[in-house]
């Protein structure tokens, strides 16, 4: 909301009619009125109307006339805010628009916060590009590069092993295969010749 003053003599009670606040008033606006300087014909009218109903005009004009000339722009630019901000909100006002304020402040903080916080984590740990995130290829003739950790599945394979007293390379090799395929269904064994 923009206040300009009205400093033309338009709206003192000459040719070119009221001011906002005199006509709102319905009155007639005589030269040297407070509010003319402020509140102009057009758009004046309606910024008045939320300061008489918030403030009330003898009180308004009480308060401009006490201040310096070069302050009552910024008191009457305060005012209007304000009935406005009433208006809107009855009981907070403008607080409770800083109020609101505040706290999407604080929650963006704390956003802020946290994101820097995982930069900060991120930062730490070298850059690997996609072929070194992917894990390396299960290859049966060079099964020995790569250690195997020991897992909940030895337990298994030791049960059913020793269910099966007995089995000769054939038989282990069915065992072997019935084993991956249970167990490790996206490994593909190579066919037994």
């Amino acid at each position: 909301m923009m206040m300009t003053a009205n400093l033309n003599g338009g709206g003192r009670g000459g040719g070119e009619g009221p001011c906002g606040a005199c006509k709102f008033l319905r009155r007639k606006c005589v030269k040297g009125c407070v509010f003319a300087p402020y509140f102009d014909a057009d758009q004046g009218t309606a910024r008045f109307a939320a300061v008489h109903k918030v403030f009330g005009a003898s009180n308004a004009s009480k308060m401009l006339l006490r201040l310096p000339l070069h302050k009552r722009l910024d008191a009457v630019v305060t005012l209007c805010h304000e009935a406005m901000a009433r208006l809107r909100d009855p009981v907070y006002g403008s607080v409770g628009h800083l109020f609101s304020l505040q706290h999407q402040v604080m929650n963006l903080q704390a956003e802020l916060a946290h994101v820097q916080a995982l930069l900060s984590t991120f930062q730490r740990f070298p850059l690997q590009s996609p072929q070194q995130m992917q894990p390396p290829p299960f290859d049966l003739a060079h099964n020995n590069e790569y250690t195997m950790e020991p897992s909940n599945l030895d337990g298994v394979w030791e049960e059913e092993h020793l269910l099966q007293d007995g089995t000769e390379d054939g038989d282990f090799q069915e065992l072997a295969s019935q084993f991956v395929s249970r167990y490790l269904p996206a490994v593909k064994l190579p066919a037994c010749t």
